[in-house]
């Protein structure tokens, strides 16, 4: 797919149980690491545990700032994006929130290519010593895509999770505003709530965080609104997603 500002790589992860294609994917290659001050910077709170209801509405998110996505590009729609992050003991929660026309979302699946629709996506970068990150997306309709990415100079895969259940297994729940949440409803917006597990991102470096760790992260934004797509990114990257090197910076509070 080519579009008018590059979203993805020029060929997207590839996914399956393990791997499906020996061949791998080819993306372009990986930005450079450029010094500390050239990339965006958040400090995560920690909190406890808490139930999520998919429209942020936990007195724990009011220990978080709203920290906004920037449009990728020129022309398309201008829609207000923006994320908001916690940690705990247990894992990490995170928040998303985009205004919205229309609900763009048909999959009824969770592993699908979920990016060909109205999306929000988070990619965690642990260690910086490892090119190995963890990407997750979320639909307005609740469907996921968690999968691991070892990303070799632009040469990338997904990984499917393995016994992918218990403590190991992500909460997530969508709201949607304005409007019933229904594929091709007309909205005013739509939020994600999400925890991950620390379970999950096992054998990971650096997981779980603990105060004074930093990581590497992006989050994004894909709509489809108008019929072409239209993308945001906390910290900027060249045209593809996982330009990993590019990431911004998470430093976890005591």
């Amino acid at each position: 797919m080519v579009l008018p500002v590059p979203v993805r790589s020029v060929v997207s992860v590839c996914l399956g149980v393990g791997v499906l294609s020996g061949a791998g994917c080819r993306g372009p290659e990986a930005g450079g690491g450029g010094a500390a001050g050239d990339f965006p910077e958040l400090t995560v709170a920690p909190t406890e545990d808490f139930e999520l209801t998919g429209d942020g509405a936990a007195p724990s998110w009011e220990r978080a700032q709203w920290v906004p996505l920037h449009r990728r590009g020129t022309g398309g729609l201008v829609y207000e994006t923006r994320e908001r992050l916690l940690y705990s003991a247990t894992g990490l929660y995170i928040l998303m929130d985009g205004a919205d026309a229309r609900i763009t979302a048909t999959m009824a699946e969770d592993f699908l290519d979920l990016w060909n629709e109205d999306v929000f996506e988070v990619f965690l970068w642990t260690d910086e010593a490892y090119p190995v990150y963890f990407e997750y997306e979320i639909s307005p309709l609740g469907y996921e895509l968690p999968i691991l990415i070892p990303n070799f100079q632009g040469t990338f895969l997904g990984w499917r999770p393995w016994h992918y259940e218990g403590d190991r297994r992500t909460r997530r729940a969508t709201t949607v505003l304005g409007g019933p949440r229904a594929s091709g409803a007309t909205i005013t917006g739509w939020r994600a709530e999400v925890f991950i597990p620390w379970a999950l991102l096992k054998p990971l470096q650096g997981v779980p965080p603990k105060p004074g760790s930093r990581w590497r992260a992006n989050f994004y934004r894909i709509d489809y609104d108008g019929g072409s797509a239209s993308a945001w990114a906390w910290a900027p990257v060249g045209g593809s997603f996982h330009e990993f090197q590019r990431f911004g910076i998470l430093r976890f509070g005591g």
